[in-house]
């Protein structure tokens, strides 16, 4: 075990002897850490957080401290961080708020610097927040997922899976599996993204026809969900309706509709 002799670890810490921690690097009390990990110099490391085999916490990094809500009351709370998830330098990671519950990222997961991961969250396997990207308390955002830079998440939005975000957005409602959401609201599906994640031509054009009766038909919304429920055949394609008719809180984004203002041109609502 390589601890740097500046490092401050609480003698109840269970550090694999494999993990480094660098100068200068706190980590507290009831903190589990797995084999190959790296706490870099500067990071701190909350009680009550776990973290897995192969992760990289950089600089400055902040795991499973107190969470930002006020109505916190000092329970024991958790953080749990899967394997070979890194969380880059700045990046914030607060523990749950209600009392026994836990904060979860899942493997293989990019935070990169200056974002932050709000009390509750629960992130899948492979999700991805660029630069100062901002999830709130309660926000769930599904494998593969990817958030790009200075974009906000409000408190309880769902992100379905293999979904991209585009940067400096406000995210109010919960954005569809396998969708493009851009300053319009769903531009279209993530075609590139699914062809990365080795989806097949069949599932890629379901997800394609899910979008034209979801956005671009005369359907209600309602209507559109029962119609693709009945078509669809692949996974992807259930993952989407059940994702569709799961709990919101808040809602779907959609595609804005075109208004025209007095001088004649478009705008968006």
């Amino acid at each position: 075990m390589a601890i740097h002799a500046t490092a401050i670890v609480d003698k109840s810490a269970e550090i694999d002897s494999t993990v480094e921690v660098g100068a200068y690097a706190i980590i507290e009390g009831d903190v589990h850490i797995g084999a190959g990990t790296r706490v870099y110099p500067h990071a701190f490391v909350g009680q009550y957080t776990t973290l897995g085999e192969g992760c990289e916490i950089h600089p400055f990094a902040v795991v499973g401290h107190l969470p930002q809500d006020l109505s916190y009351d000092g329970s024991v709370t958790y953080t749990r961080i899967g394997n070979e998830t890194t969380i880059r330098e700045g990046a914030t990671v607060h523990r749950a708020a209600i009392p026994g519950a836990t904060t979860i990222l899942g493997n293989k997961c990019l935070i990169m610097s200056t974002s932050h991961i709000g009390h509750d969250c629960v992130l899948g396997d492979e999700v991805k927040l660029a630069n100062s990207a901002l999830l709130a308390g309660h926000v769930v955002a599904q494998d593969k997922a990817f958030i790009s830079g200075n974009t906000a998440v409000h408190q309880f939005v769902r992100i379905g899976e293999l979904s991209i975000i585009g940067g400096l957005l406000r995210v109010t409602n919960d954005v569809l599996p396998f969708m493009m959401d851009g300053p319009e609201g769903i531009v279209g599906p993530n075609v590139v993204g699914m062809r990365r994640a080795g989806l097949s031509s069949e599932e890629r054009q379901e997800i394609r026809l899910c979008h034209r009766v979801l956005f671009r038909s005369s359907n209600t919304f309602s209507e559109a969900i029962e119609k693709i429920a009945e078509q669809v055949q692949t996974a992807p394609g259930r993952k989407l309706v059940e994702f569709l008719r799961g709990p919101s809180k808040r809602g779907f984004v959609g595609l804005k509709l075109r208004s025209k203002n007095s001088d004649g041109r478009n705008s968006f609502r």
